[in-house]
């Protein structure tokens, strides 16, 4: 049966839905503050004329959008608010995070990824430092397909790209275009639960001729997306081969992630590899300068706790972002 593996990593909580030594779908928290869930008095600080949407303050002086605003409320008051959605970033601007007004509920930060994840009917795990599951079960080639944003497949490539408007996925490959489309569907379904990607997708299928074979891909999309338990809507193929879906977005994809934040991920990756050094000494983190600088304090300090260890850095400018290594050293 399928299970929930999660990680509470330096910085980072990571879950892999696996069967077996397969994974089906991940998430990834980087535990900010205004994640979907948490629940918090805002301020309300401009209310669009005539809509119920508008813009609050949340305590610590963040803004978000807020949308179902009772009429009563005015500019100026203050109300309970629950995050619905994390704030984006994405190339050129950054969109806020969204709440909706909480009623009479309590201020209480976001549920944890375990605890978010407990709430469906599925088992979940919390794995020990040292438990290589995660590894066996394919961790480090998803985040390398992630950061890529490159999936291959029998016959093909996907190759998926977020953009403001929406993610977009690429199908290249050989001809016949039927066979091609066709083994591309099952590629996509998975993509799109082990990236964890939601929100407005468009898919590129090579452009089929015949409306039939246009049919027979949209069968199959419908019977992959199903099986894989993704939830939305989506529009039938075009005669230019485009698909597009849409369903909830609460949190950035891993692809968004990878491809908004590099280094920051980079350095999770890093803490993630130093916490699993087992020799004896301190603990060397040689990466890329940014990489580096991406490791505040606060994350070199949780290191050090949960090592037991003196930290040590080396900036080496050559190292690709995810080329860093860990590797203990004499103190």
């Amino acid at each position: 049966m399928p299970e929930w593996l999660v990680e509470a990593g330096i910085g980072e909580d990571r879950a892999i839905l696996c069967d077996g030594d397969t994974i089906l779908a991940a998430r990834v928290c980087w535990r900010e503050s205004w994640r979907a869930g948490a629940v918090a008095a805002a301020r309300l600080d401009h209310r669009h004329p005539g809509t119920r949407r508008g813009t609050v303050h949340l305590p610590d002086g963040t803004p978000a959008l807020i949308d179902a605003l009772p009429p009563q409320v005015t500019h100026g008051a203050t109300l309970m608010v629950r995050i619905t959605r994390a704030a984006l970033a994405e190339q050129g601007r950054f969109k806020l995070a969204q709440c909706r007004p909480a009623g009479e509920a309590a201020a209480a930060p976001a549920p944890s990824l375990a605890r978010m994840l407990a709430e469906d009917d599925v088992p979940v795990r919390v794995l020990g430092t040292l438990d290589r599951t995660f590894d066996d079960a394919g961790w480090p080639d998803l985040i390398e397909q992630a950061a890529g944003g490159v999936v291959d497949f029998p016959g093909g490539r996907l190759t998926i790209s977020p953009t403001p408007a929406m993610t977009l996925i690429d199908i290249d490959g050989p001809p016949p275009l039927l066979p091609l489309a066709m083994s591309a569907v099952p590629a996509i379904a998975g993509a799109l639960a082990r990236f964890d990607i939601g929100g407005s997708v468009g898919i590129d299928f090579p452009g089929l001729e015949g409306r039939a074979d246009r049919q027979t891909v949209d069968q199959a999309l419908d019977a992959a997306l199903a099986a894989g338990g993704w939830r939305g809507e989506r529009t039938g193929m075009n005669g230019f081969g485009f698909v597009q879906l849409i369903s909830r977005l609460a949190r950035p994809s891993l692809i968004a992630r990878m491809a908004y934040h590099p280094a920051r991920a980079a350095a999770y990756a890093l803490l993630r590899q130093a916490e699993r050094v087992t020799e004896p000494g301190a603990l060397l983190l040689a990466a890329h300068p940014a990489v580096l600088a991406a490791i505040d304090a606060p994350l070199e300090a949780e290191l050090a706790r949960r090592s037991g260890r003196l930290i040590r850095r080396e900036p080496q400018e050559r190292l690709a972002l995810h080329a860093g290594f860990a590797q203990a050293i004499a103190s």
